[in-house]
This record gives structure tokens, sequence and C-alpha cells, in this order.
């Protein structure tokens, strides 16, 4: 097997995967096409076979397996959807597979992986980042001889999650003037890239990862794959702290930008495909229109640009912290430290003369309740308008009492979310 990636590989994953896989819709969208003043299309990934691309990469691979290699069964790491990929893929060729997951992956996708393996998947649950869980699922594959089925970082699993852009190019119209895909470990826009730039080398091709888990970016700036020192886990799908040895050089000479997205943004645009468009995204599966949003130019007269919906496995128990990030990248929540002397009327003051209207306290909560003198207490005020800050600090400013901004990237803004 050869270590690099080939067109052929991709076509050949395509004629694999033709009975099992969705052809995934590649849909006009409204609402970024008039943001963005030109033709946007979505490549719905969300709505694929186990809500996720991934399970073209699993299934490619584990179908192409020998039978002594079946036999062996198979072992994956995962944050979620490669793992639900390899249950559905074990379920449906009957072999044998474990799971590692971190703690942090969503119960939903736990329980998701479970269901589409039943009895052929064991669900490991391993550390906190996929790291760590990858790590687990190695040394278990050293120790029994299962196949290692690695998620981005092999040619077979690449080769499938490719046939993601043979797709794009097969269903629209004219070549895309850009493609936007989410990165985690580089697999899908390995393949990604590989399809385009020799079936329409003009499209311009741009990566999407979490700033907090910038693994990509810092490939390239370094050189060479290496591991992130620290890692934000939210975007899970996306969340890898080192990138493949086999996909960054794929990424470094066909790829043409990649941007690193705020997770805010990330939260407000899947708020948008949620209320605006009816479509549940992931954090990763947000990751692409972001990106288009924010940070990629584009203009009407362009051929149209495509975003890769990623994924759909999202927990309806995040959506509090989603709206939340969200209303803080976009300008409309702060918090404040705000010190409160221990004496009749001092928060009457603060309700009257400080906060202005239309502007909502959403938390108080004092920090420090010993102090006989006066009272520290956590404020988060939430406005109309995002415009509406300049006046409120304004008037904090002028107040006697001590305040104190709490900006978003502050170490204690962590503990607010």
């Amino acid at each position: 097997m050869t270590d690099r990636l080939t067109t052929a590989m991709i076509s050949d994953a395509a004629e694999r995967l033709r009975p099992v896989v969705r052809r995934t819709a590649l849909e006009p969208n409204q609402r970024l096409s008039d943001l963005l003043g030109g033709q946007v299309l979505l490549k719905r990934e969300d709505a694929q076979v186990c809500r996720s691309y991934k399970v073209r990469g699993a299934f490619n691979l584990i179908a192409s397996l020998t039978e002594e290699e079946r036999l062996r069964g198979v072992v994956c790491a995962s944050a979620g959807n490669h793992g639900q990929g390899v249950a559905f893929a074990c379920a449906r060729l009957g072999i044998s597979g474990r799971v590692y997951v971190p703690s942090t992956t969503p119960r939903q996708k736990r329980a998701r992986i479970a269901a589409l393996g039943g009895d052929r998947v064991e669900v490991v649950v391993v550390g906190g980042t996929y790291d760590e869980a990858s790590t687990a699922a190695h040394a278990d594959s050293e120790h029994t001889g299962a196949i290692y089925v690695h998620p981005f970082d092999d040619v077979r699993t690449m080769a499938g999650q490719g046939t993601v852009g043979l797709e794009i190019l097969a269903q629209s119209g004219e070549a895309p003037h850009t493609v936007v895909v989410p990165v985690g470990g580089g697999g899908l826009i390995s393949g990604i890239a590989v399809w385009l730039r020799e079936h329409s080398p003009s499209t311009r091709i741009v990566g999407a990862e979490p700033a907090g888990a910038a693994s990509m970016r810092a490939a390239l700036d370094h050189g060479g794959p290496l591991a992130l020192p620290e890692l934000d886990s939210f975007v899970d799908g996306a969340a890898v702290g080192r990138v493949g040895d086999a996909t960054f050089p794929l990424v470094k000479d066909l790829v043409d930008e990649v941007v690193a997205v705020d997770e805010g943004a990330v939260c407000t645009e899947m708020l948008d495909l949620y209320q605006t468009d009816g479509i549940i995204a992931e954090p990763a599966g947000a990751l692409a229109g972001a990106a288009a949003r924010e940070l990629v130019p584009y203009s009407s007269s362009a051929g149209p640009l495509v975003c890769v919906v990623s994924g759909g496995n999202n927990d309806v128990s995040r959506y509090g912290e989603v709206l939340e990030r969200s209303l803080v990248h976009i300008g409309l929540r702060h918090y404040f430290l705000v010190t409160f002397p221990q004496r009749p009327g001092a928060l009457r003051h603060f309700l009257d003369e400080v906060l202005g209207e239309g502007e909502d306290i959403i938390a108080f909560e004092y920090v420090k309740k010993n102090n006989r003198d006066t009272g520290p207490a956590l404020v988060g005020i939430e406005l109309e308008r995002a415009s509406d800050l300049d006046s409120l600090l304004f008037r904090m400013k002028a107040s006697p009492l001590t305040v104190e901004r709490v900006p978003p990237g502050s170490p204690l803004f962590t503990f607010l979310l």
C-alpha cells in the first residue's frame, strides 16, 4: 500500500462506498448567500449515515482489510463521529471492535456508538482528550493484535473521506470558486484537496479549524506536525492536538489557506443553522460556515462557494453553552467584577444609575461573603445592541463603585462557560 493518497484510491473508495453511504445533498443556502453576496452551497454531510462524513473513511478502511485482519478485530480512538463510523462498519461487516473515546465526548455520541455497534462493539471511555484516547487505543492494538483504524492518518481513511470532494464536483453545475473544509487531523481536507487539485485545479481550498485547537496552523508554521501544549475541546469533532504525518504534507502542498475560527463564531453559526436553516450541526459542522462569514474573502462575481457541513451529532444539552459563547462573541453579553460597599442602597444605585434601558442582569453572584465592608460580585449583563457597550462602560467609570471588566480572553472567563 502506498503512503501517498491518489485520485485512483478515491475512485476505488467511491465504488466501495456506493451501496453503503448516502450521496448527500449539495444545496444552496440563502442566508449565507445573502451575507456574502454570492452563491453559497452547503455539502450536507450532517445528513450522512451516522450523521457525519467519518463513516466514509472508517468503512473504506475496514472493508479493505484481509480476511485474516478481520478475524483479529479492529480498535480505534474517536471524539465520537469516527467511532460511529467504525461501529457501523463492524456491525455491517460482522467484525468485532473496540472504540476508545475521551470523557469529553458528548453522551449522545457515546450512546450512538453503542447502538450502531450492537454486540459487535465495546465503548471504552479513557482520558480527557482525543490524544489520550488514541494512546490507549494504540496500546490495545499492540497488545491484542487488533487492527488500528485511524480516523485521519491512513490513506484508506483519507480516500474514503476524499469521496466528499468527488461528489461536490459531480453535483455542482460549475467548478466551485472556493471550498471551505473543517480541519481536525486533516483527513477530510487532504482527501478533498487531492481530488480537487486534479479535477478542478482553479478551485481555492480553505481549511477551517477551531482557534482553541489550531494544530494544522501550528504545524504549517512549524514546518511539520507537533503537539499543541493546550487544547480547547469544545469543537470536539475537530479538537486534535497533533495533525497526521500523512495528512500534513498534502495540506501543505495542496491547500491554499488554513484559518483559525473563534469558538464563539462557531456557536453563532450553529445557532443560525438551527434557527434559520433548520439544520442541526455539531460545532465542527459549523466551522466552515463560520469561517466563510468572517474570514474568507468572497466576491459575487466568483463561482459558487461550498461549505462542508461535516456532522450533525450534537447533544441538545450543550445548547446553553452554545448560546452563551455566541452572545459573548457578538458582543451582547459581558461580565464584570463589581465591588459593592456594604451599605443600604448600593445595589439600587447600580441598577438605577449604571444600567441603561434594555440592559439586563443575567448573572449575579457574590464571590466573597465574609468581608463586612465590601461585597465583590460577579455580574453578567446582556445588551440589546453590541454598540451599547461604550455607554455602559462610561457609566461604570463615572460610578463610585469599583468595576473590573472580565474580558473573554481572561483565564477567569473560562470559569463562566
